[in-house]
């Protein structure tokens, strides 16, 4: 009888299917992270145009880094900024692209195309329509269209990119290493008074929301067409 029952019960446990995480989990997860980044974004744009201490506190910041100008400070960080110019930035996205296909991750190289076309296609037309005054601090004025800044978000669009087409294995350094180059983009915006600093972050989060999205679809395809496992 207890031998019966035991070949019973792990018949019962072999036949009872194991549970599994729910498909659409992967891709919800990233569009919820892409709401939240979307309304961030919005409150950034929000505070940034229409609460005056705000502001005041966006063109101080923005005169106490400008401080920090000079010749040996400046050529680094106009160097720094090059490296994001549209040639510059078009060679650094058909780098990665190459980079995902010769690893056969050609769906990979697509999101690539998405996220470094149009992260930046999104700040440049954002600018001109959401324009607004910015207050000055100590003669330093920035122009009224430029929020967000196409820099930062080139900037993190490149590393959220790289940080996509890189092995599992490194994708730790490479997101450690891409986030202090994203952030040092950031300063030379500020100490040579291309971007108030409220701008600066706006461009981060038009990257990060378009990572999200694209991300949030790429984990659909694999669901609905599952790559090839590599032998």
């Amino acid at each position: 009888m207890t031998v019966s029952g035991q070949a019973f019960t792990a018949t019962r446990t072999a036949s009872r299917p194991a549970r599994r995480r729910p498909e659409r989990s992967g891709t919800a997860s990233a569009l919820g992270v892409a709401a939240l980044l979307a309304f961030a974004l919005a409150l950034v744009w929000a505070i940034a145009e229409h609460v005056s201490a705000v502001q005041w506190r966006d063109a101080a910041l923005l005169h106490d880094f400008t401080l920090l100008s000079r010749p040996r400070v400046n050529g680094p960080a106009l160097f720094l900024l090059h490296l994001l110019n549209p040639l510059q930035f078009v060679l650094w996205g058909v780098a990665l692209m190459a980079f995902a296909l010769a690893r056969e991750r050609p769906r990979v190289a697509v999101a690539v195309l998405a996220i470094m076309s149009l992260a930046p296609w999104t700040a440049e037309t954002l600018k001109p329509l959401l324009a607004h005054h910015h207050e000055s601090v100590g003669g330093v004025y920035i122009g009224a269209a430029s929020w967000p800044s196409g820099h930062s978000t080139a900037a993190l669009a490149l590393v959220l990119s790289a940080v996509l087409v890189a092995p599992h294995r490194w994708r730790p350094l490479v997101a450690t290493v891409g986030a202090a180059f994203a952030v040092a983009v950031g300063f030379p915006l500020l100490i040579l008074a291309w971007h108030m600093p409220s701008d600066v972050l706006g461009g981060y989060l038009v990257a990060s929301l378009w990572t999200a999205l694209v991300v949030a679809a790429l984990r659909a395809a694999d669901r609905r067409w599952p790559p090839r496992v590599r032998s």
